[in-house]
């Protein structure tokens, strides 16, 4: 029998995810969880072989959720409505067996988990073309402003948590919207999200 956690913010998607699985012979789901924090604290009191995940959710996104599972033997599937390339890339480095679409047929996901189960990975197809465009321009250092950028901070206040000059900020900022093709903060902010670089 595979032992599984659901982890959905979605209390109806949950209950229903769960139902579906249950119905398998050789699945079943023995915890759910509303956010990635949940989700790790059943982990560690019931060792499942699998956590299936949804990326966004609240406390703890399941992305942050998979990076800390990374080393247990518990084996993380992101399951989620967002097909980018940030997103996976992500997920690919925090090490997660499955990164399968919502949209999917649910055969396709007790499939996946017996294929995982047995030692192989499995992505949407969807999804491997995305990890080879659309990725992340900014440095280490520019996505560190942006994400200042996103948490509402002005020029001074990045400059000051950053340790850097005013001139510096405002050369990485210009550097930032050539990179993104973008003209101003919100944009940039939108690009960031929308590529699931942060």
């Amino acid at each position: 029998m595979i032992r599984i956690v659901l982890a959905e913010d979605q209390g109806m998607l949950l209950g229903a995810l769960g139902s579906l699985l249950d119905l398998e012979d050789d699945l079943e789901v023995v915890g759910k969880a509303q956010n990635g924090q949940e989700a790790l604290a059943l982990v560690e009191e019931l060792q499942p072989d699998i956590c299936i995940m949804d990326i966004e959710m609240p406390i703890k996104t399941g992305l942050e959720a998979a990076e800390n599972l990374k080393d247990h033997p518990c084996q993380v599937i992101i399951l989620t409505t967002f097909a980018r390339s940030g997103y996976f890339n992500r997920a690919r480095e925090a090490g997660v067996y499955g990164y399968l679409l919502k949209d999917s047929p649910s055969d396709e996901l007790a499939h996946a988990i017996r294929t995982i189960r047995n030692g192989r990975r499995v992505y949407a197809p969807e999804l491997i073309d995305l990890a080879y465009e659309d990725a992340n321009p900014l440095t280490a250092r520019e996505l560190e402003v942006l994400q200042l950028i996103a948490e509402g901070k002005s020029t001074k206040e990045i400059a000051a948590s950053l340790y850097l000059t005013y001139g510096t900020v405002r050369n990485y900022i210009s550097v930032i919207f050539d990179k993104l093709e973008v003209s101003n903060r919100i944009e940039a902010i939108a690009k960031l999200k929308e590529n699931g670089w942060n």
